[in-house]
């Protein structure tokens, strides 16, 4: 949404992307607060929020490393392994220079006397963060494909989602929101899209899904990429529904045309995408009218035709 003005909480999570959005939702002025603990000067603030990370989705998640998964499979992890042979090379090494500390006469003294080593205490290994992170993602992925196929496949035979699987796909969007901000939203984006690739999240071939949930992601984020988007779709929806309509197909082409409102209708609440569109009139199909003094989504329902109703429920 558009505010007068707006209040922006640097994190150290954030990059280019996020920042964009967070820094363009403003009329009339902008406040930026950061603390110091996350970021001890301007300059590192500065490099967090410029960093372009807009093709990392895909390592938010686990990646199908054969030799890796051979060795986790087995309770060997890369980390742990590392940290292991260090714990046997370093005592070692110390051990060659126990109680070789010379005295002020070049002899041993009192204090030199070697004393028996004591067991050092275990370490404990700490796990690797970031690897625990990429898996939470990928097993939340996976939990919430699994509900949404469920409900999918209900669908496809007629039938209406049961209550038990309404909260666990709730459950699910919990959960993937938690370890992946607007994860469950760019998700089911994407399966609405491709239903194929719920079915295959669920049974664990995950590649496919992330690739289009990373592509969701940019498009959310990018202005230029959803602006490009929006005109890509609307010429798909027109072209189709004049070829319903030359085939007598009215029922489709209603269908059709109340799609293409609900798209009219979300410039509305979409101001920064309004303001790309508006020097793309001609591909979407209007002609001329620039100083007609409508906004944008009014535009293209005159143009067309279109109804401007209230906007139909697309969500699962």
């Amino acid at each position: 949404m558009t505010v007068d003005r707006a209040h922006v909480l640097a994190t150290p999570g954030m990059d280019a992307h996020g920042s964009y959005v967070a820094l363009s939702r403003h009329r009339d002025g902008i406040d930026l607060h950061y603390g110091r603990d996350d970021f001890a000067s301007q300059d590192r603030l500065t490099r967090t929020l410029s960093r372009d990370r807009s093709k990392d989705m895909a390592s938010d998640y686990e990646r199908a490393d054969p030799a890796q998964n051979y060795a986790e499979r087995r309770g060997i992890t890369f980390r742990e392994r590392v940290a292991e042979i260090q714990r046997k090379v370093v005592p070692e090494v110390r051990g060659m220079f126990d109680g070789l500390r010379p005295s002020a006469e070049g002899v041993p003294g009192p204090d030199d006397v070697r004393r028996p080593e004591r067991e050092a205490p275990e370490r404990k290994v700490v796990e690797d963060p970031d690897a625990a992170l990429r898996k939470a993602r990928t097993d939340a992925l996976k939990r919430h494909a699994r509900a949404v196929d469920a409900i999918f496949g209900v669908q496809e035979r007629g039938g209406k989602a049961s209550p038990t699987q309404v909260r666990e796909l709730q459950e699910a969007r919990k959960v993937f929101e938690a370890v992946r901000p607007h994860g469950s939203h760019d998700a089911e984006a994407a399966y609405k899209r491709n239903p194929e690739l719920a079915h295959e999240a669920a049974g664990g071939h995950v590649n496919r899904a992330i690739r289009a949930l990373q592509l969701k992601t940019e498009i959310r984020t990018d202005p230029n990429r959803r602006a490009d988007r929006f005109v890509e779709r609307w010429q798909k929806l027109d072209q189709t529904s004049q070829r319903q309509y030359q085939a007598g197909d009215m029922a489709s082409y209603k269908s059709t045309r109340s799609a293409m409102g609900d798209m009219a209708k979300s410039l509305e609440r979409d101001p920064q995408l309004e303001s790309l569109l508006a020097n793309r009139k001609r591909e979407l199909g209007i002609g001329g009218n620039f100083g007609s003094g409508r906004r944008l989504g009014d535009e293209l329902a005159f143009t067309h035709g279109i109804d401007l109703g209230r906007s139909r429920g697309l969500g699962l």
